[in-house]
């Protein structure tokens, strides 16, 4: 019998899309719970087979909780990018449904018989290299989430996920909460001296929505960034520093400190549960780095090279701050605001110059015509496809002959329930089944600035990067190729899965691409070639302070996870250890990174912070390919599609080395980044 649910699906929407029209928060707690018992229904039959085949367990396994993993995709989606308080209430409850349900598959002991039973004839199977992949992965999953354990430790693990599922969510919660928390509110024309129109509208803005007279700054991305960026008042920049550092850290009721701690002591105690050192152990054994000593001297290695040049960056901007307006010492609260215009002052460009070339429509078409002149795709925008708010976009792509390829959704602004940053998500892997093949539906998230009375949306080029970052998530996801939702798409290895959406930032410092889509929003010029080449120059621009912030935090990371626990109750000295090498700026205090450090506490970056260094090699390496042989040269672009496409189905070096016939050259990061001679 169908559910009346509109949550469950099958949809009667195009290409089964989500219906959002028809969904009611009230509707989340009970698709969950019938999601679950329809999926144990067939998980129970499985785990009572008597003829244990890779087709009656391991791929039976793979599609027995298809609805309710589109319903939890749905869930949480909307918990980052539109959340209530009913939606933050149902998480409390969900989280601790889901995990409960997953452990009571990885933890069921007959279950595991029969996986054990298919994986021990492996060899006998004649199996595909994808059956192979996901019949390694399923046994994995059970073997490395305590399906050999004792009951008792069994028991043991249950609650220590359970503790981690709750305390990842309020640690979430306390971190959106102090960023809407916060607002500094302006009614003295003086204190905005220096700002562009653009920070200044956003800001008036922000003041009418709250009914207020005056300007209004908050710790959304956009409006902290401007206001950093260009406000000549060092008070209030300190002001705005000091409240964006102690997100999570404040003495009231989303105070993360205790939360952290617990969350990395769980983590140590779960991985020494499952027989691992530590959780960085834990993680890195399902990584191409594989463990943690790999880890840390490839962050090491780049340490050494680049520490000097952040030093040298930083007294750069120390020094013209200096010889400008007599401030020493430099503060932290000043550094974006001096290397702004330091950078202009040597390079002769200007964000707020460049802005009028990346109006943001202009900029989302870019991104498609860079796909198309590449893969041949194209994006038609679509309006009959439900959307969770109105300022989402829709699309269909196609293929170059015409057939369907992918459903594309684009979320562009912040506004309140939606939390701070940029990702790619998905409600549809794409997987074939019963002789159909399901194709995705895939989603980017972003947090640029709004349209003002006067001006479209446009664009800083650190934002125009961070769209072509996301896009290249979502080309991932959308030109997958594979039979089983767990290994399509981004259903990579961690530290590969960077690759693609990095890779894609590089289209946006080439003048050939350029010409595509930057162009002027009122007179449609072209970007003159005499920007795009202070553009590149200005590239590297302190590159070496850019390098030690990213391996700060990718030691940071370390620090937490490459631990056997028992941590302190001091969060702030314990960064200030970690940092203490890497240090380019006086000493503050009262301020920490850990309690808003959400893609290690919350997202899926526990112990996995250094991928985004790690696939900047794989992206300077490969992208060096498309210098040497074109930018849309249809062989390379193929060779990288067929990349792109394998998604998990084949190991990611064998898919690196297949592009560039060979492993990737750790040189080839530092090249680009100016660190060393190319």
């Amino acid at each position: 019998m169908q559910s009346v649910n509109p949550l469950l699906p099958p949809y009667n929407t195009p290409d089964e899309t989500v219906p959002f029209d028809k969904i009611s928060n009230s509707d989340f707690i009970p698709a969950i719970e019938e999601g679950i018992e329809m999926a144990r229904e067939r998980v129970d039959a499985i785990a009572a087979t008597e003829d244990p085949t890779f087709e009656s367990v391991i791929e039976a396994l793979e599609f027995s909780s298809l609805e309710l993993n589109r319903v939890a995709e749905v869930f949480f989606n909307l918990n980052s990018a539109e959340t209530n308080d009913e939606i933050q209430s149902a998480a409390r409850e969900i989280s601790p449904k889901l995990t409960a349900f997953g452990n009571d598959v990885l933890l069921n002991a007959a279950l595991f018989e029969k996986v054990d039973a298919v994986y021990r004839q492996k060899e006998s199977l004649n199996l595909s290299g994808e059956q192979n992949r996901l019949l390694e992965k399923t046994w994995k999953s059970f073997t490395r989430n305590g399906a050999s354990l004792s009951d008792e430790k069994k028991e043991e693990l249950r609650k220590l996920d359970e503790q981690l599922s709750t305390l990842g969510l309020q640690f979430g919660e306390n971190v959106l909460a102090d960023t809407h928390d916060f607002t500094m509110h302006l009614t003295d024309k003086s204190d905005l001296s220096g700002l562009p129109d653009s920070v200044i509208d956003m800001a008036e803005e922000a003041a009418k929505q709250r009914e207020l007279e005056g300007w209004v700054f908050t710790l959304d991305y956009p409006s902290y960034m401007g206001f950093m960026t260009y406000a000549d008042n060092r008070a209030l920049r300190h002001k705005m520093w000091s409240a964006f550092s102690k997100r999570g850290y404040n003495e009231n009721d989303n105070n993360n400190t205790q939360i952290v701690q617990k969350i990395a002591d769980l983590r140590a105690k779960r991985a020494q549960l499952l027989g691992f050192k530590t959780h960085a152990d834990f993680v890195l054994a399902e990584r191409m780095a594989e463990k943690p000593s790999t880890v840390v001297s490839f962050l090491q290695n780049l340490k050494e090279k680049a520490l000097p040049a952040a030093k040298s960056d930083v007294q750069e901007v120390a020094d013209y701050a200096e010889k400008r307006d007599g401030i020493s010492p430099l503060q932290r609260w000043d550094f974006g605001y001096y290397s702004e215009k330091l950078k202009k002052e040597k390079f002769d460009i200007d964000d707020e110059a460049l802005k009028p070339y990346f109006p943001l429509p202009q900029v989302l078409d870019g991104a498609f015509i860079v796909a198309q002149k590449l893969y041949g795709i194209t994006f038609e925008e679509r309006h009959d496809i439900p959307k969770y708010n109105e300022e989402v976009r829709t699309f269909e792509v196609k293929n170059s002959d015409g057939s369907h390829l992918a459903m594309f959704y684009a979320d562009f602004h912040p506004r309140k329930g939606k939390r701070n940053g940029a990702w790619m998500t998905s409600y549809r892997s794409q997987y074939q089944l019963e002789g159909t093949e399901y194709r995705p539906h895939i989603s980017i998230v972003c947090n640029f600035s709004r349209p003002t009375k006067s001006k479209p949306a446009l664009l800083t080029f650190q934002e125009v990067t961070t769209l072509f970052h996301e896009f290249g998530h979502a080309l991932h996801g959308m030109l997958a190729e594979g039979t089983y939702p767990g290994l399509t798409g981004t259903s990579v290895y961690w530290d590969f899965v960077e690759l693609p959406s990095q890779i894609m930032e590089n289209w946006c410092y080439e003048p050939e691409a350029l010409a595509l889509f930057a162009k002027h929003y009122e007179t449609g010029e072209v970007i003159p070639q005499e920007m795009v080449d202070k553009l590149r120059r200005s590239a590297t621009f302190l590159e070496g302070y850019a390098t030690i912030r990213q391996l700060s935090f990718g030691f940071l990371d370390m620090a937490w996870h490459n631990s056997e626990g028992g941590f302190s109750s001091d969060v702030e000295r314990f960064e200030k250890s970690v940092f203490r090498e890497m240090e380019v700026f006086p000493e503050t205090t009262g301020s920490a990174m850990s309690t808003a450090f959400s893609h290690i506490f919350q997202g899926g970056y526990s112990a996995g912070y250094y991928s985004y260094k790690w696939a900047e090699v794989l992206d300077a390496d490969a992208f060096e390919s498309f210098l040497e042989e074109g930018l849309f040269n249809p062989e390379t672009a193929k060779r990288f599609r067929k990349l792109l496409s394998s998604g998990g189905t084949v190991h990611p070096m064998e898919l690196f080395v297949e592009f560039k016939g060979k492993e990737p050259d750790p040189e080839a990061l530092l090249r680009r980044a100016g660190l060393v001679k190319a």
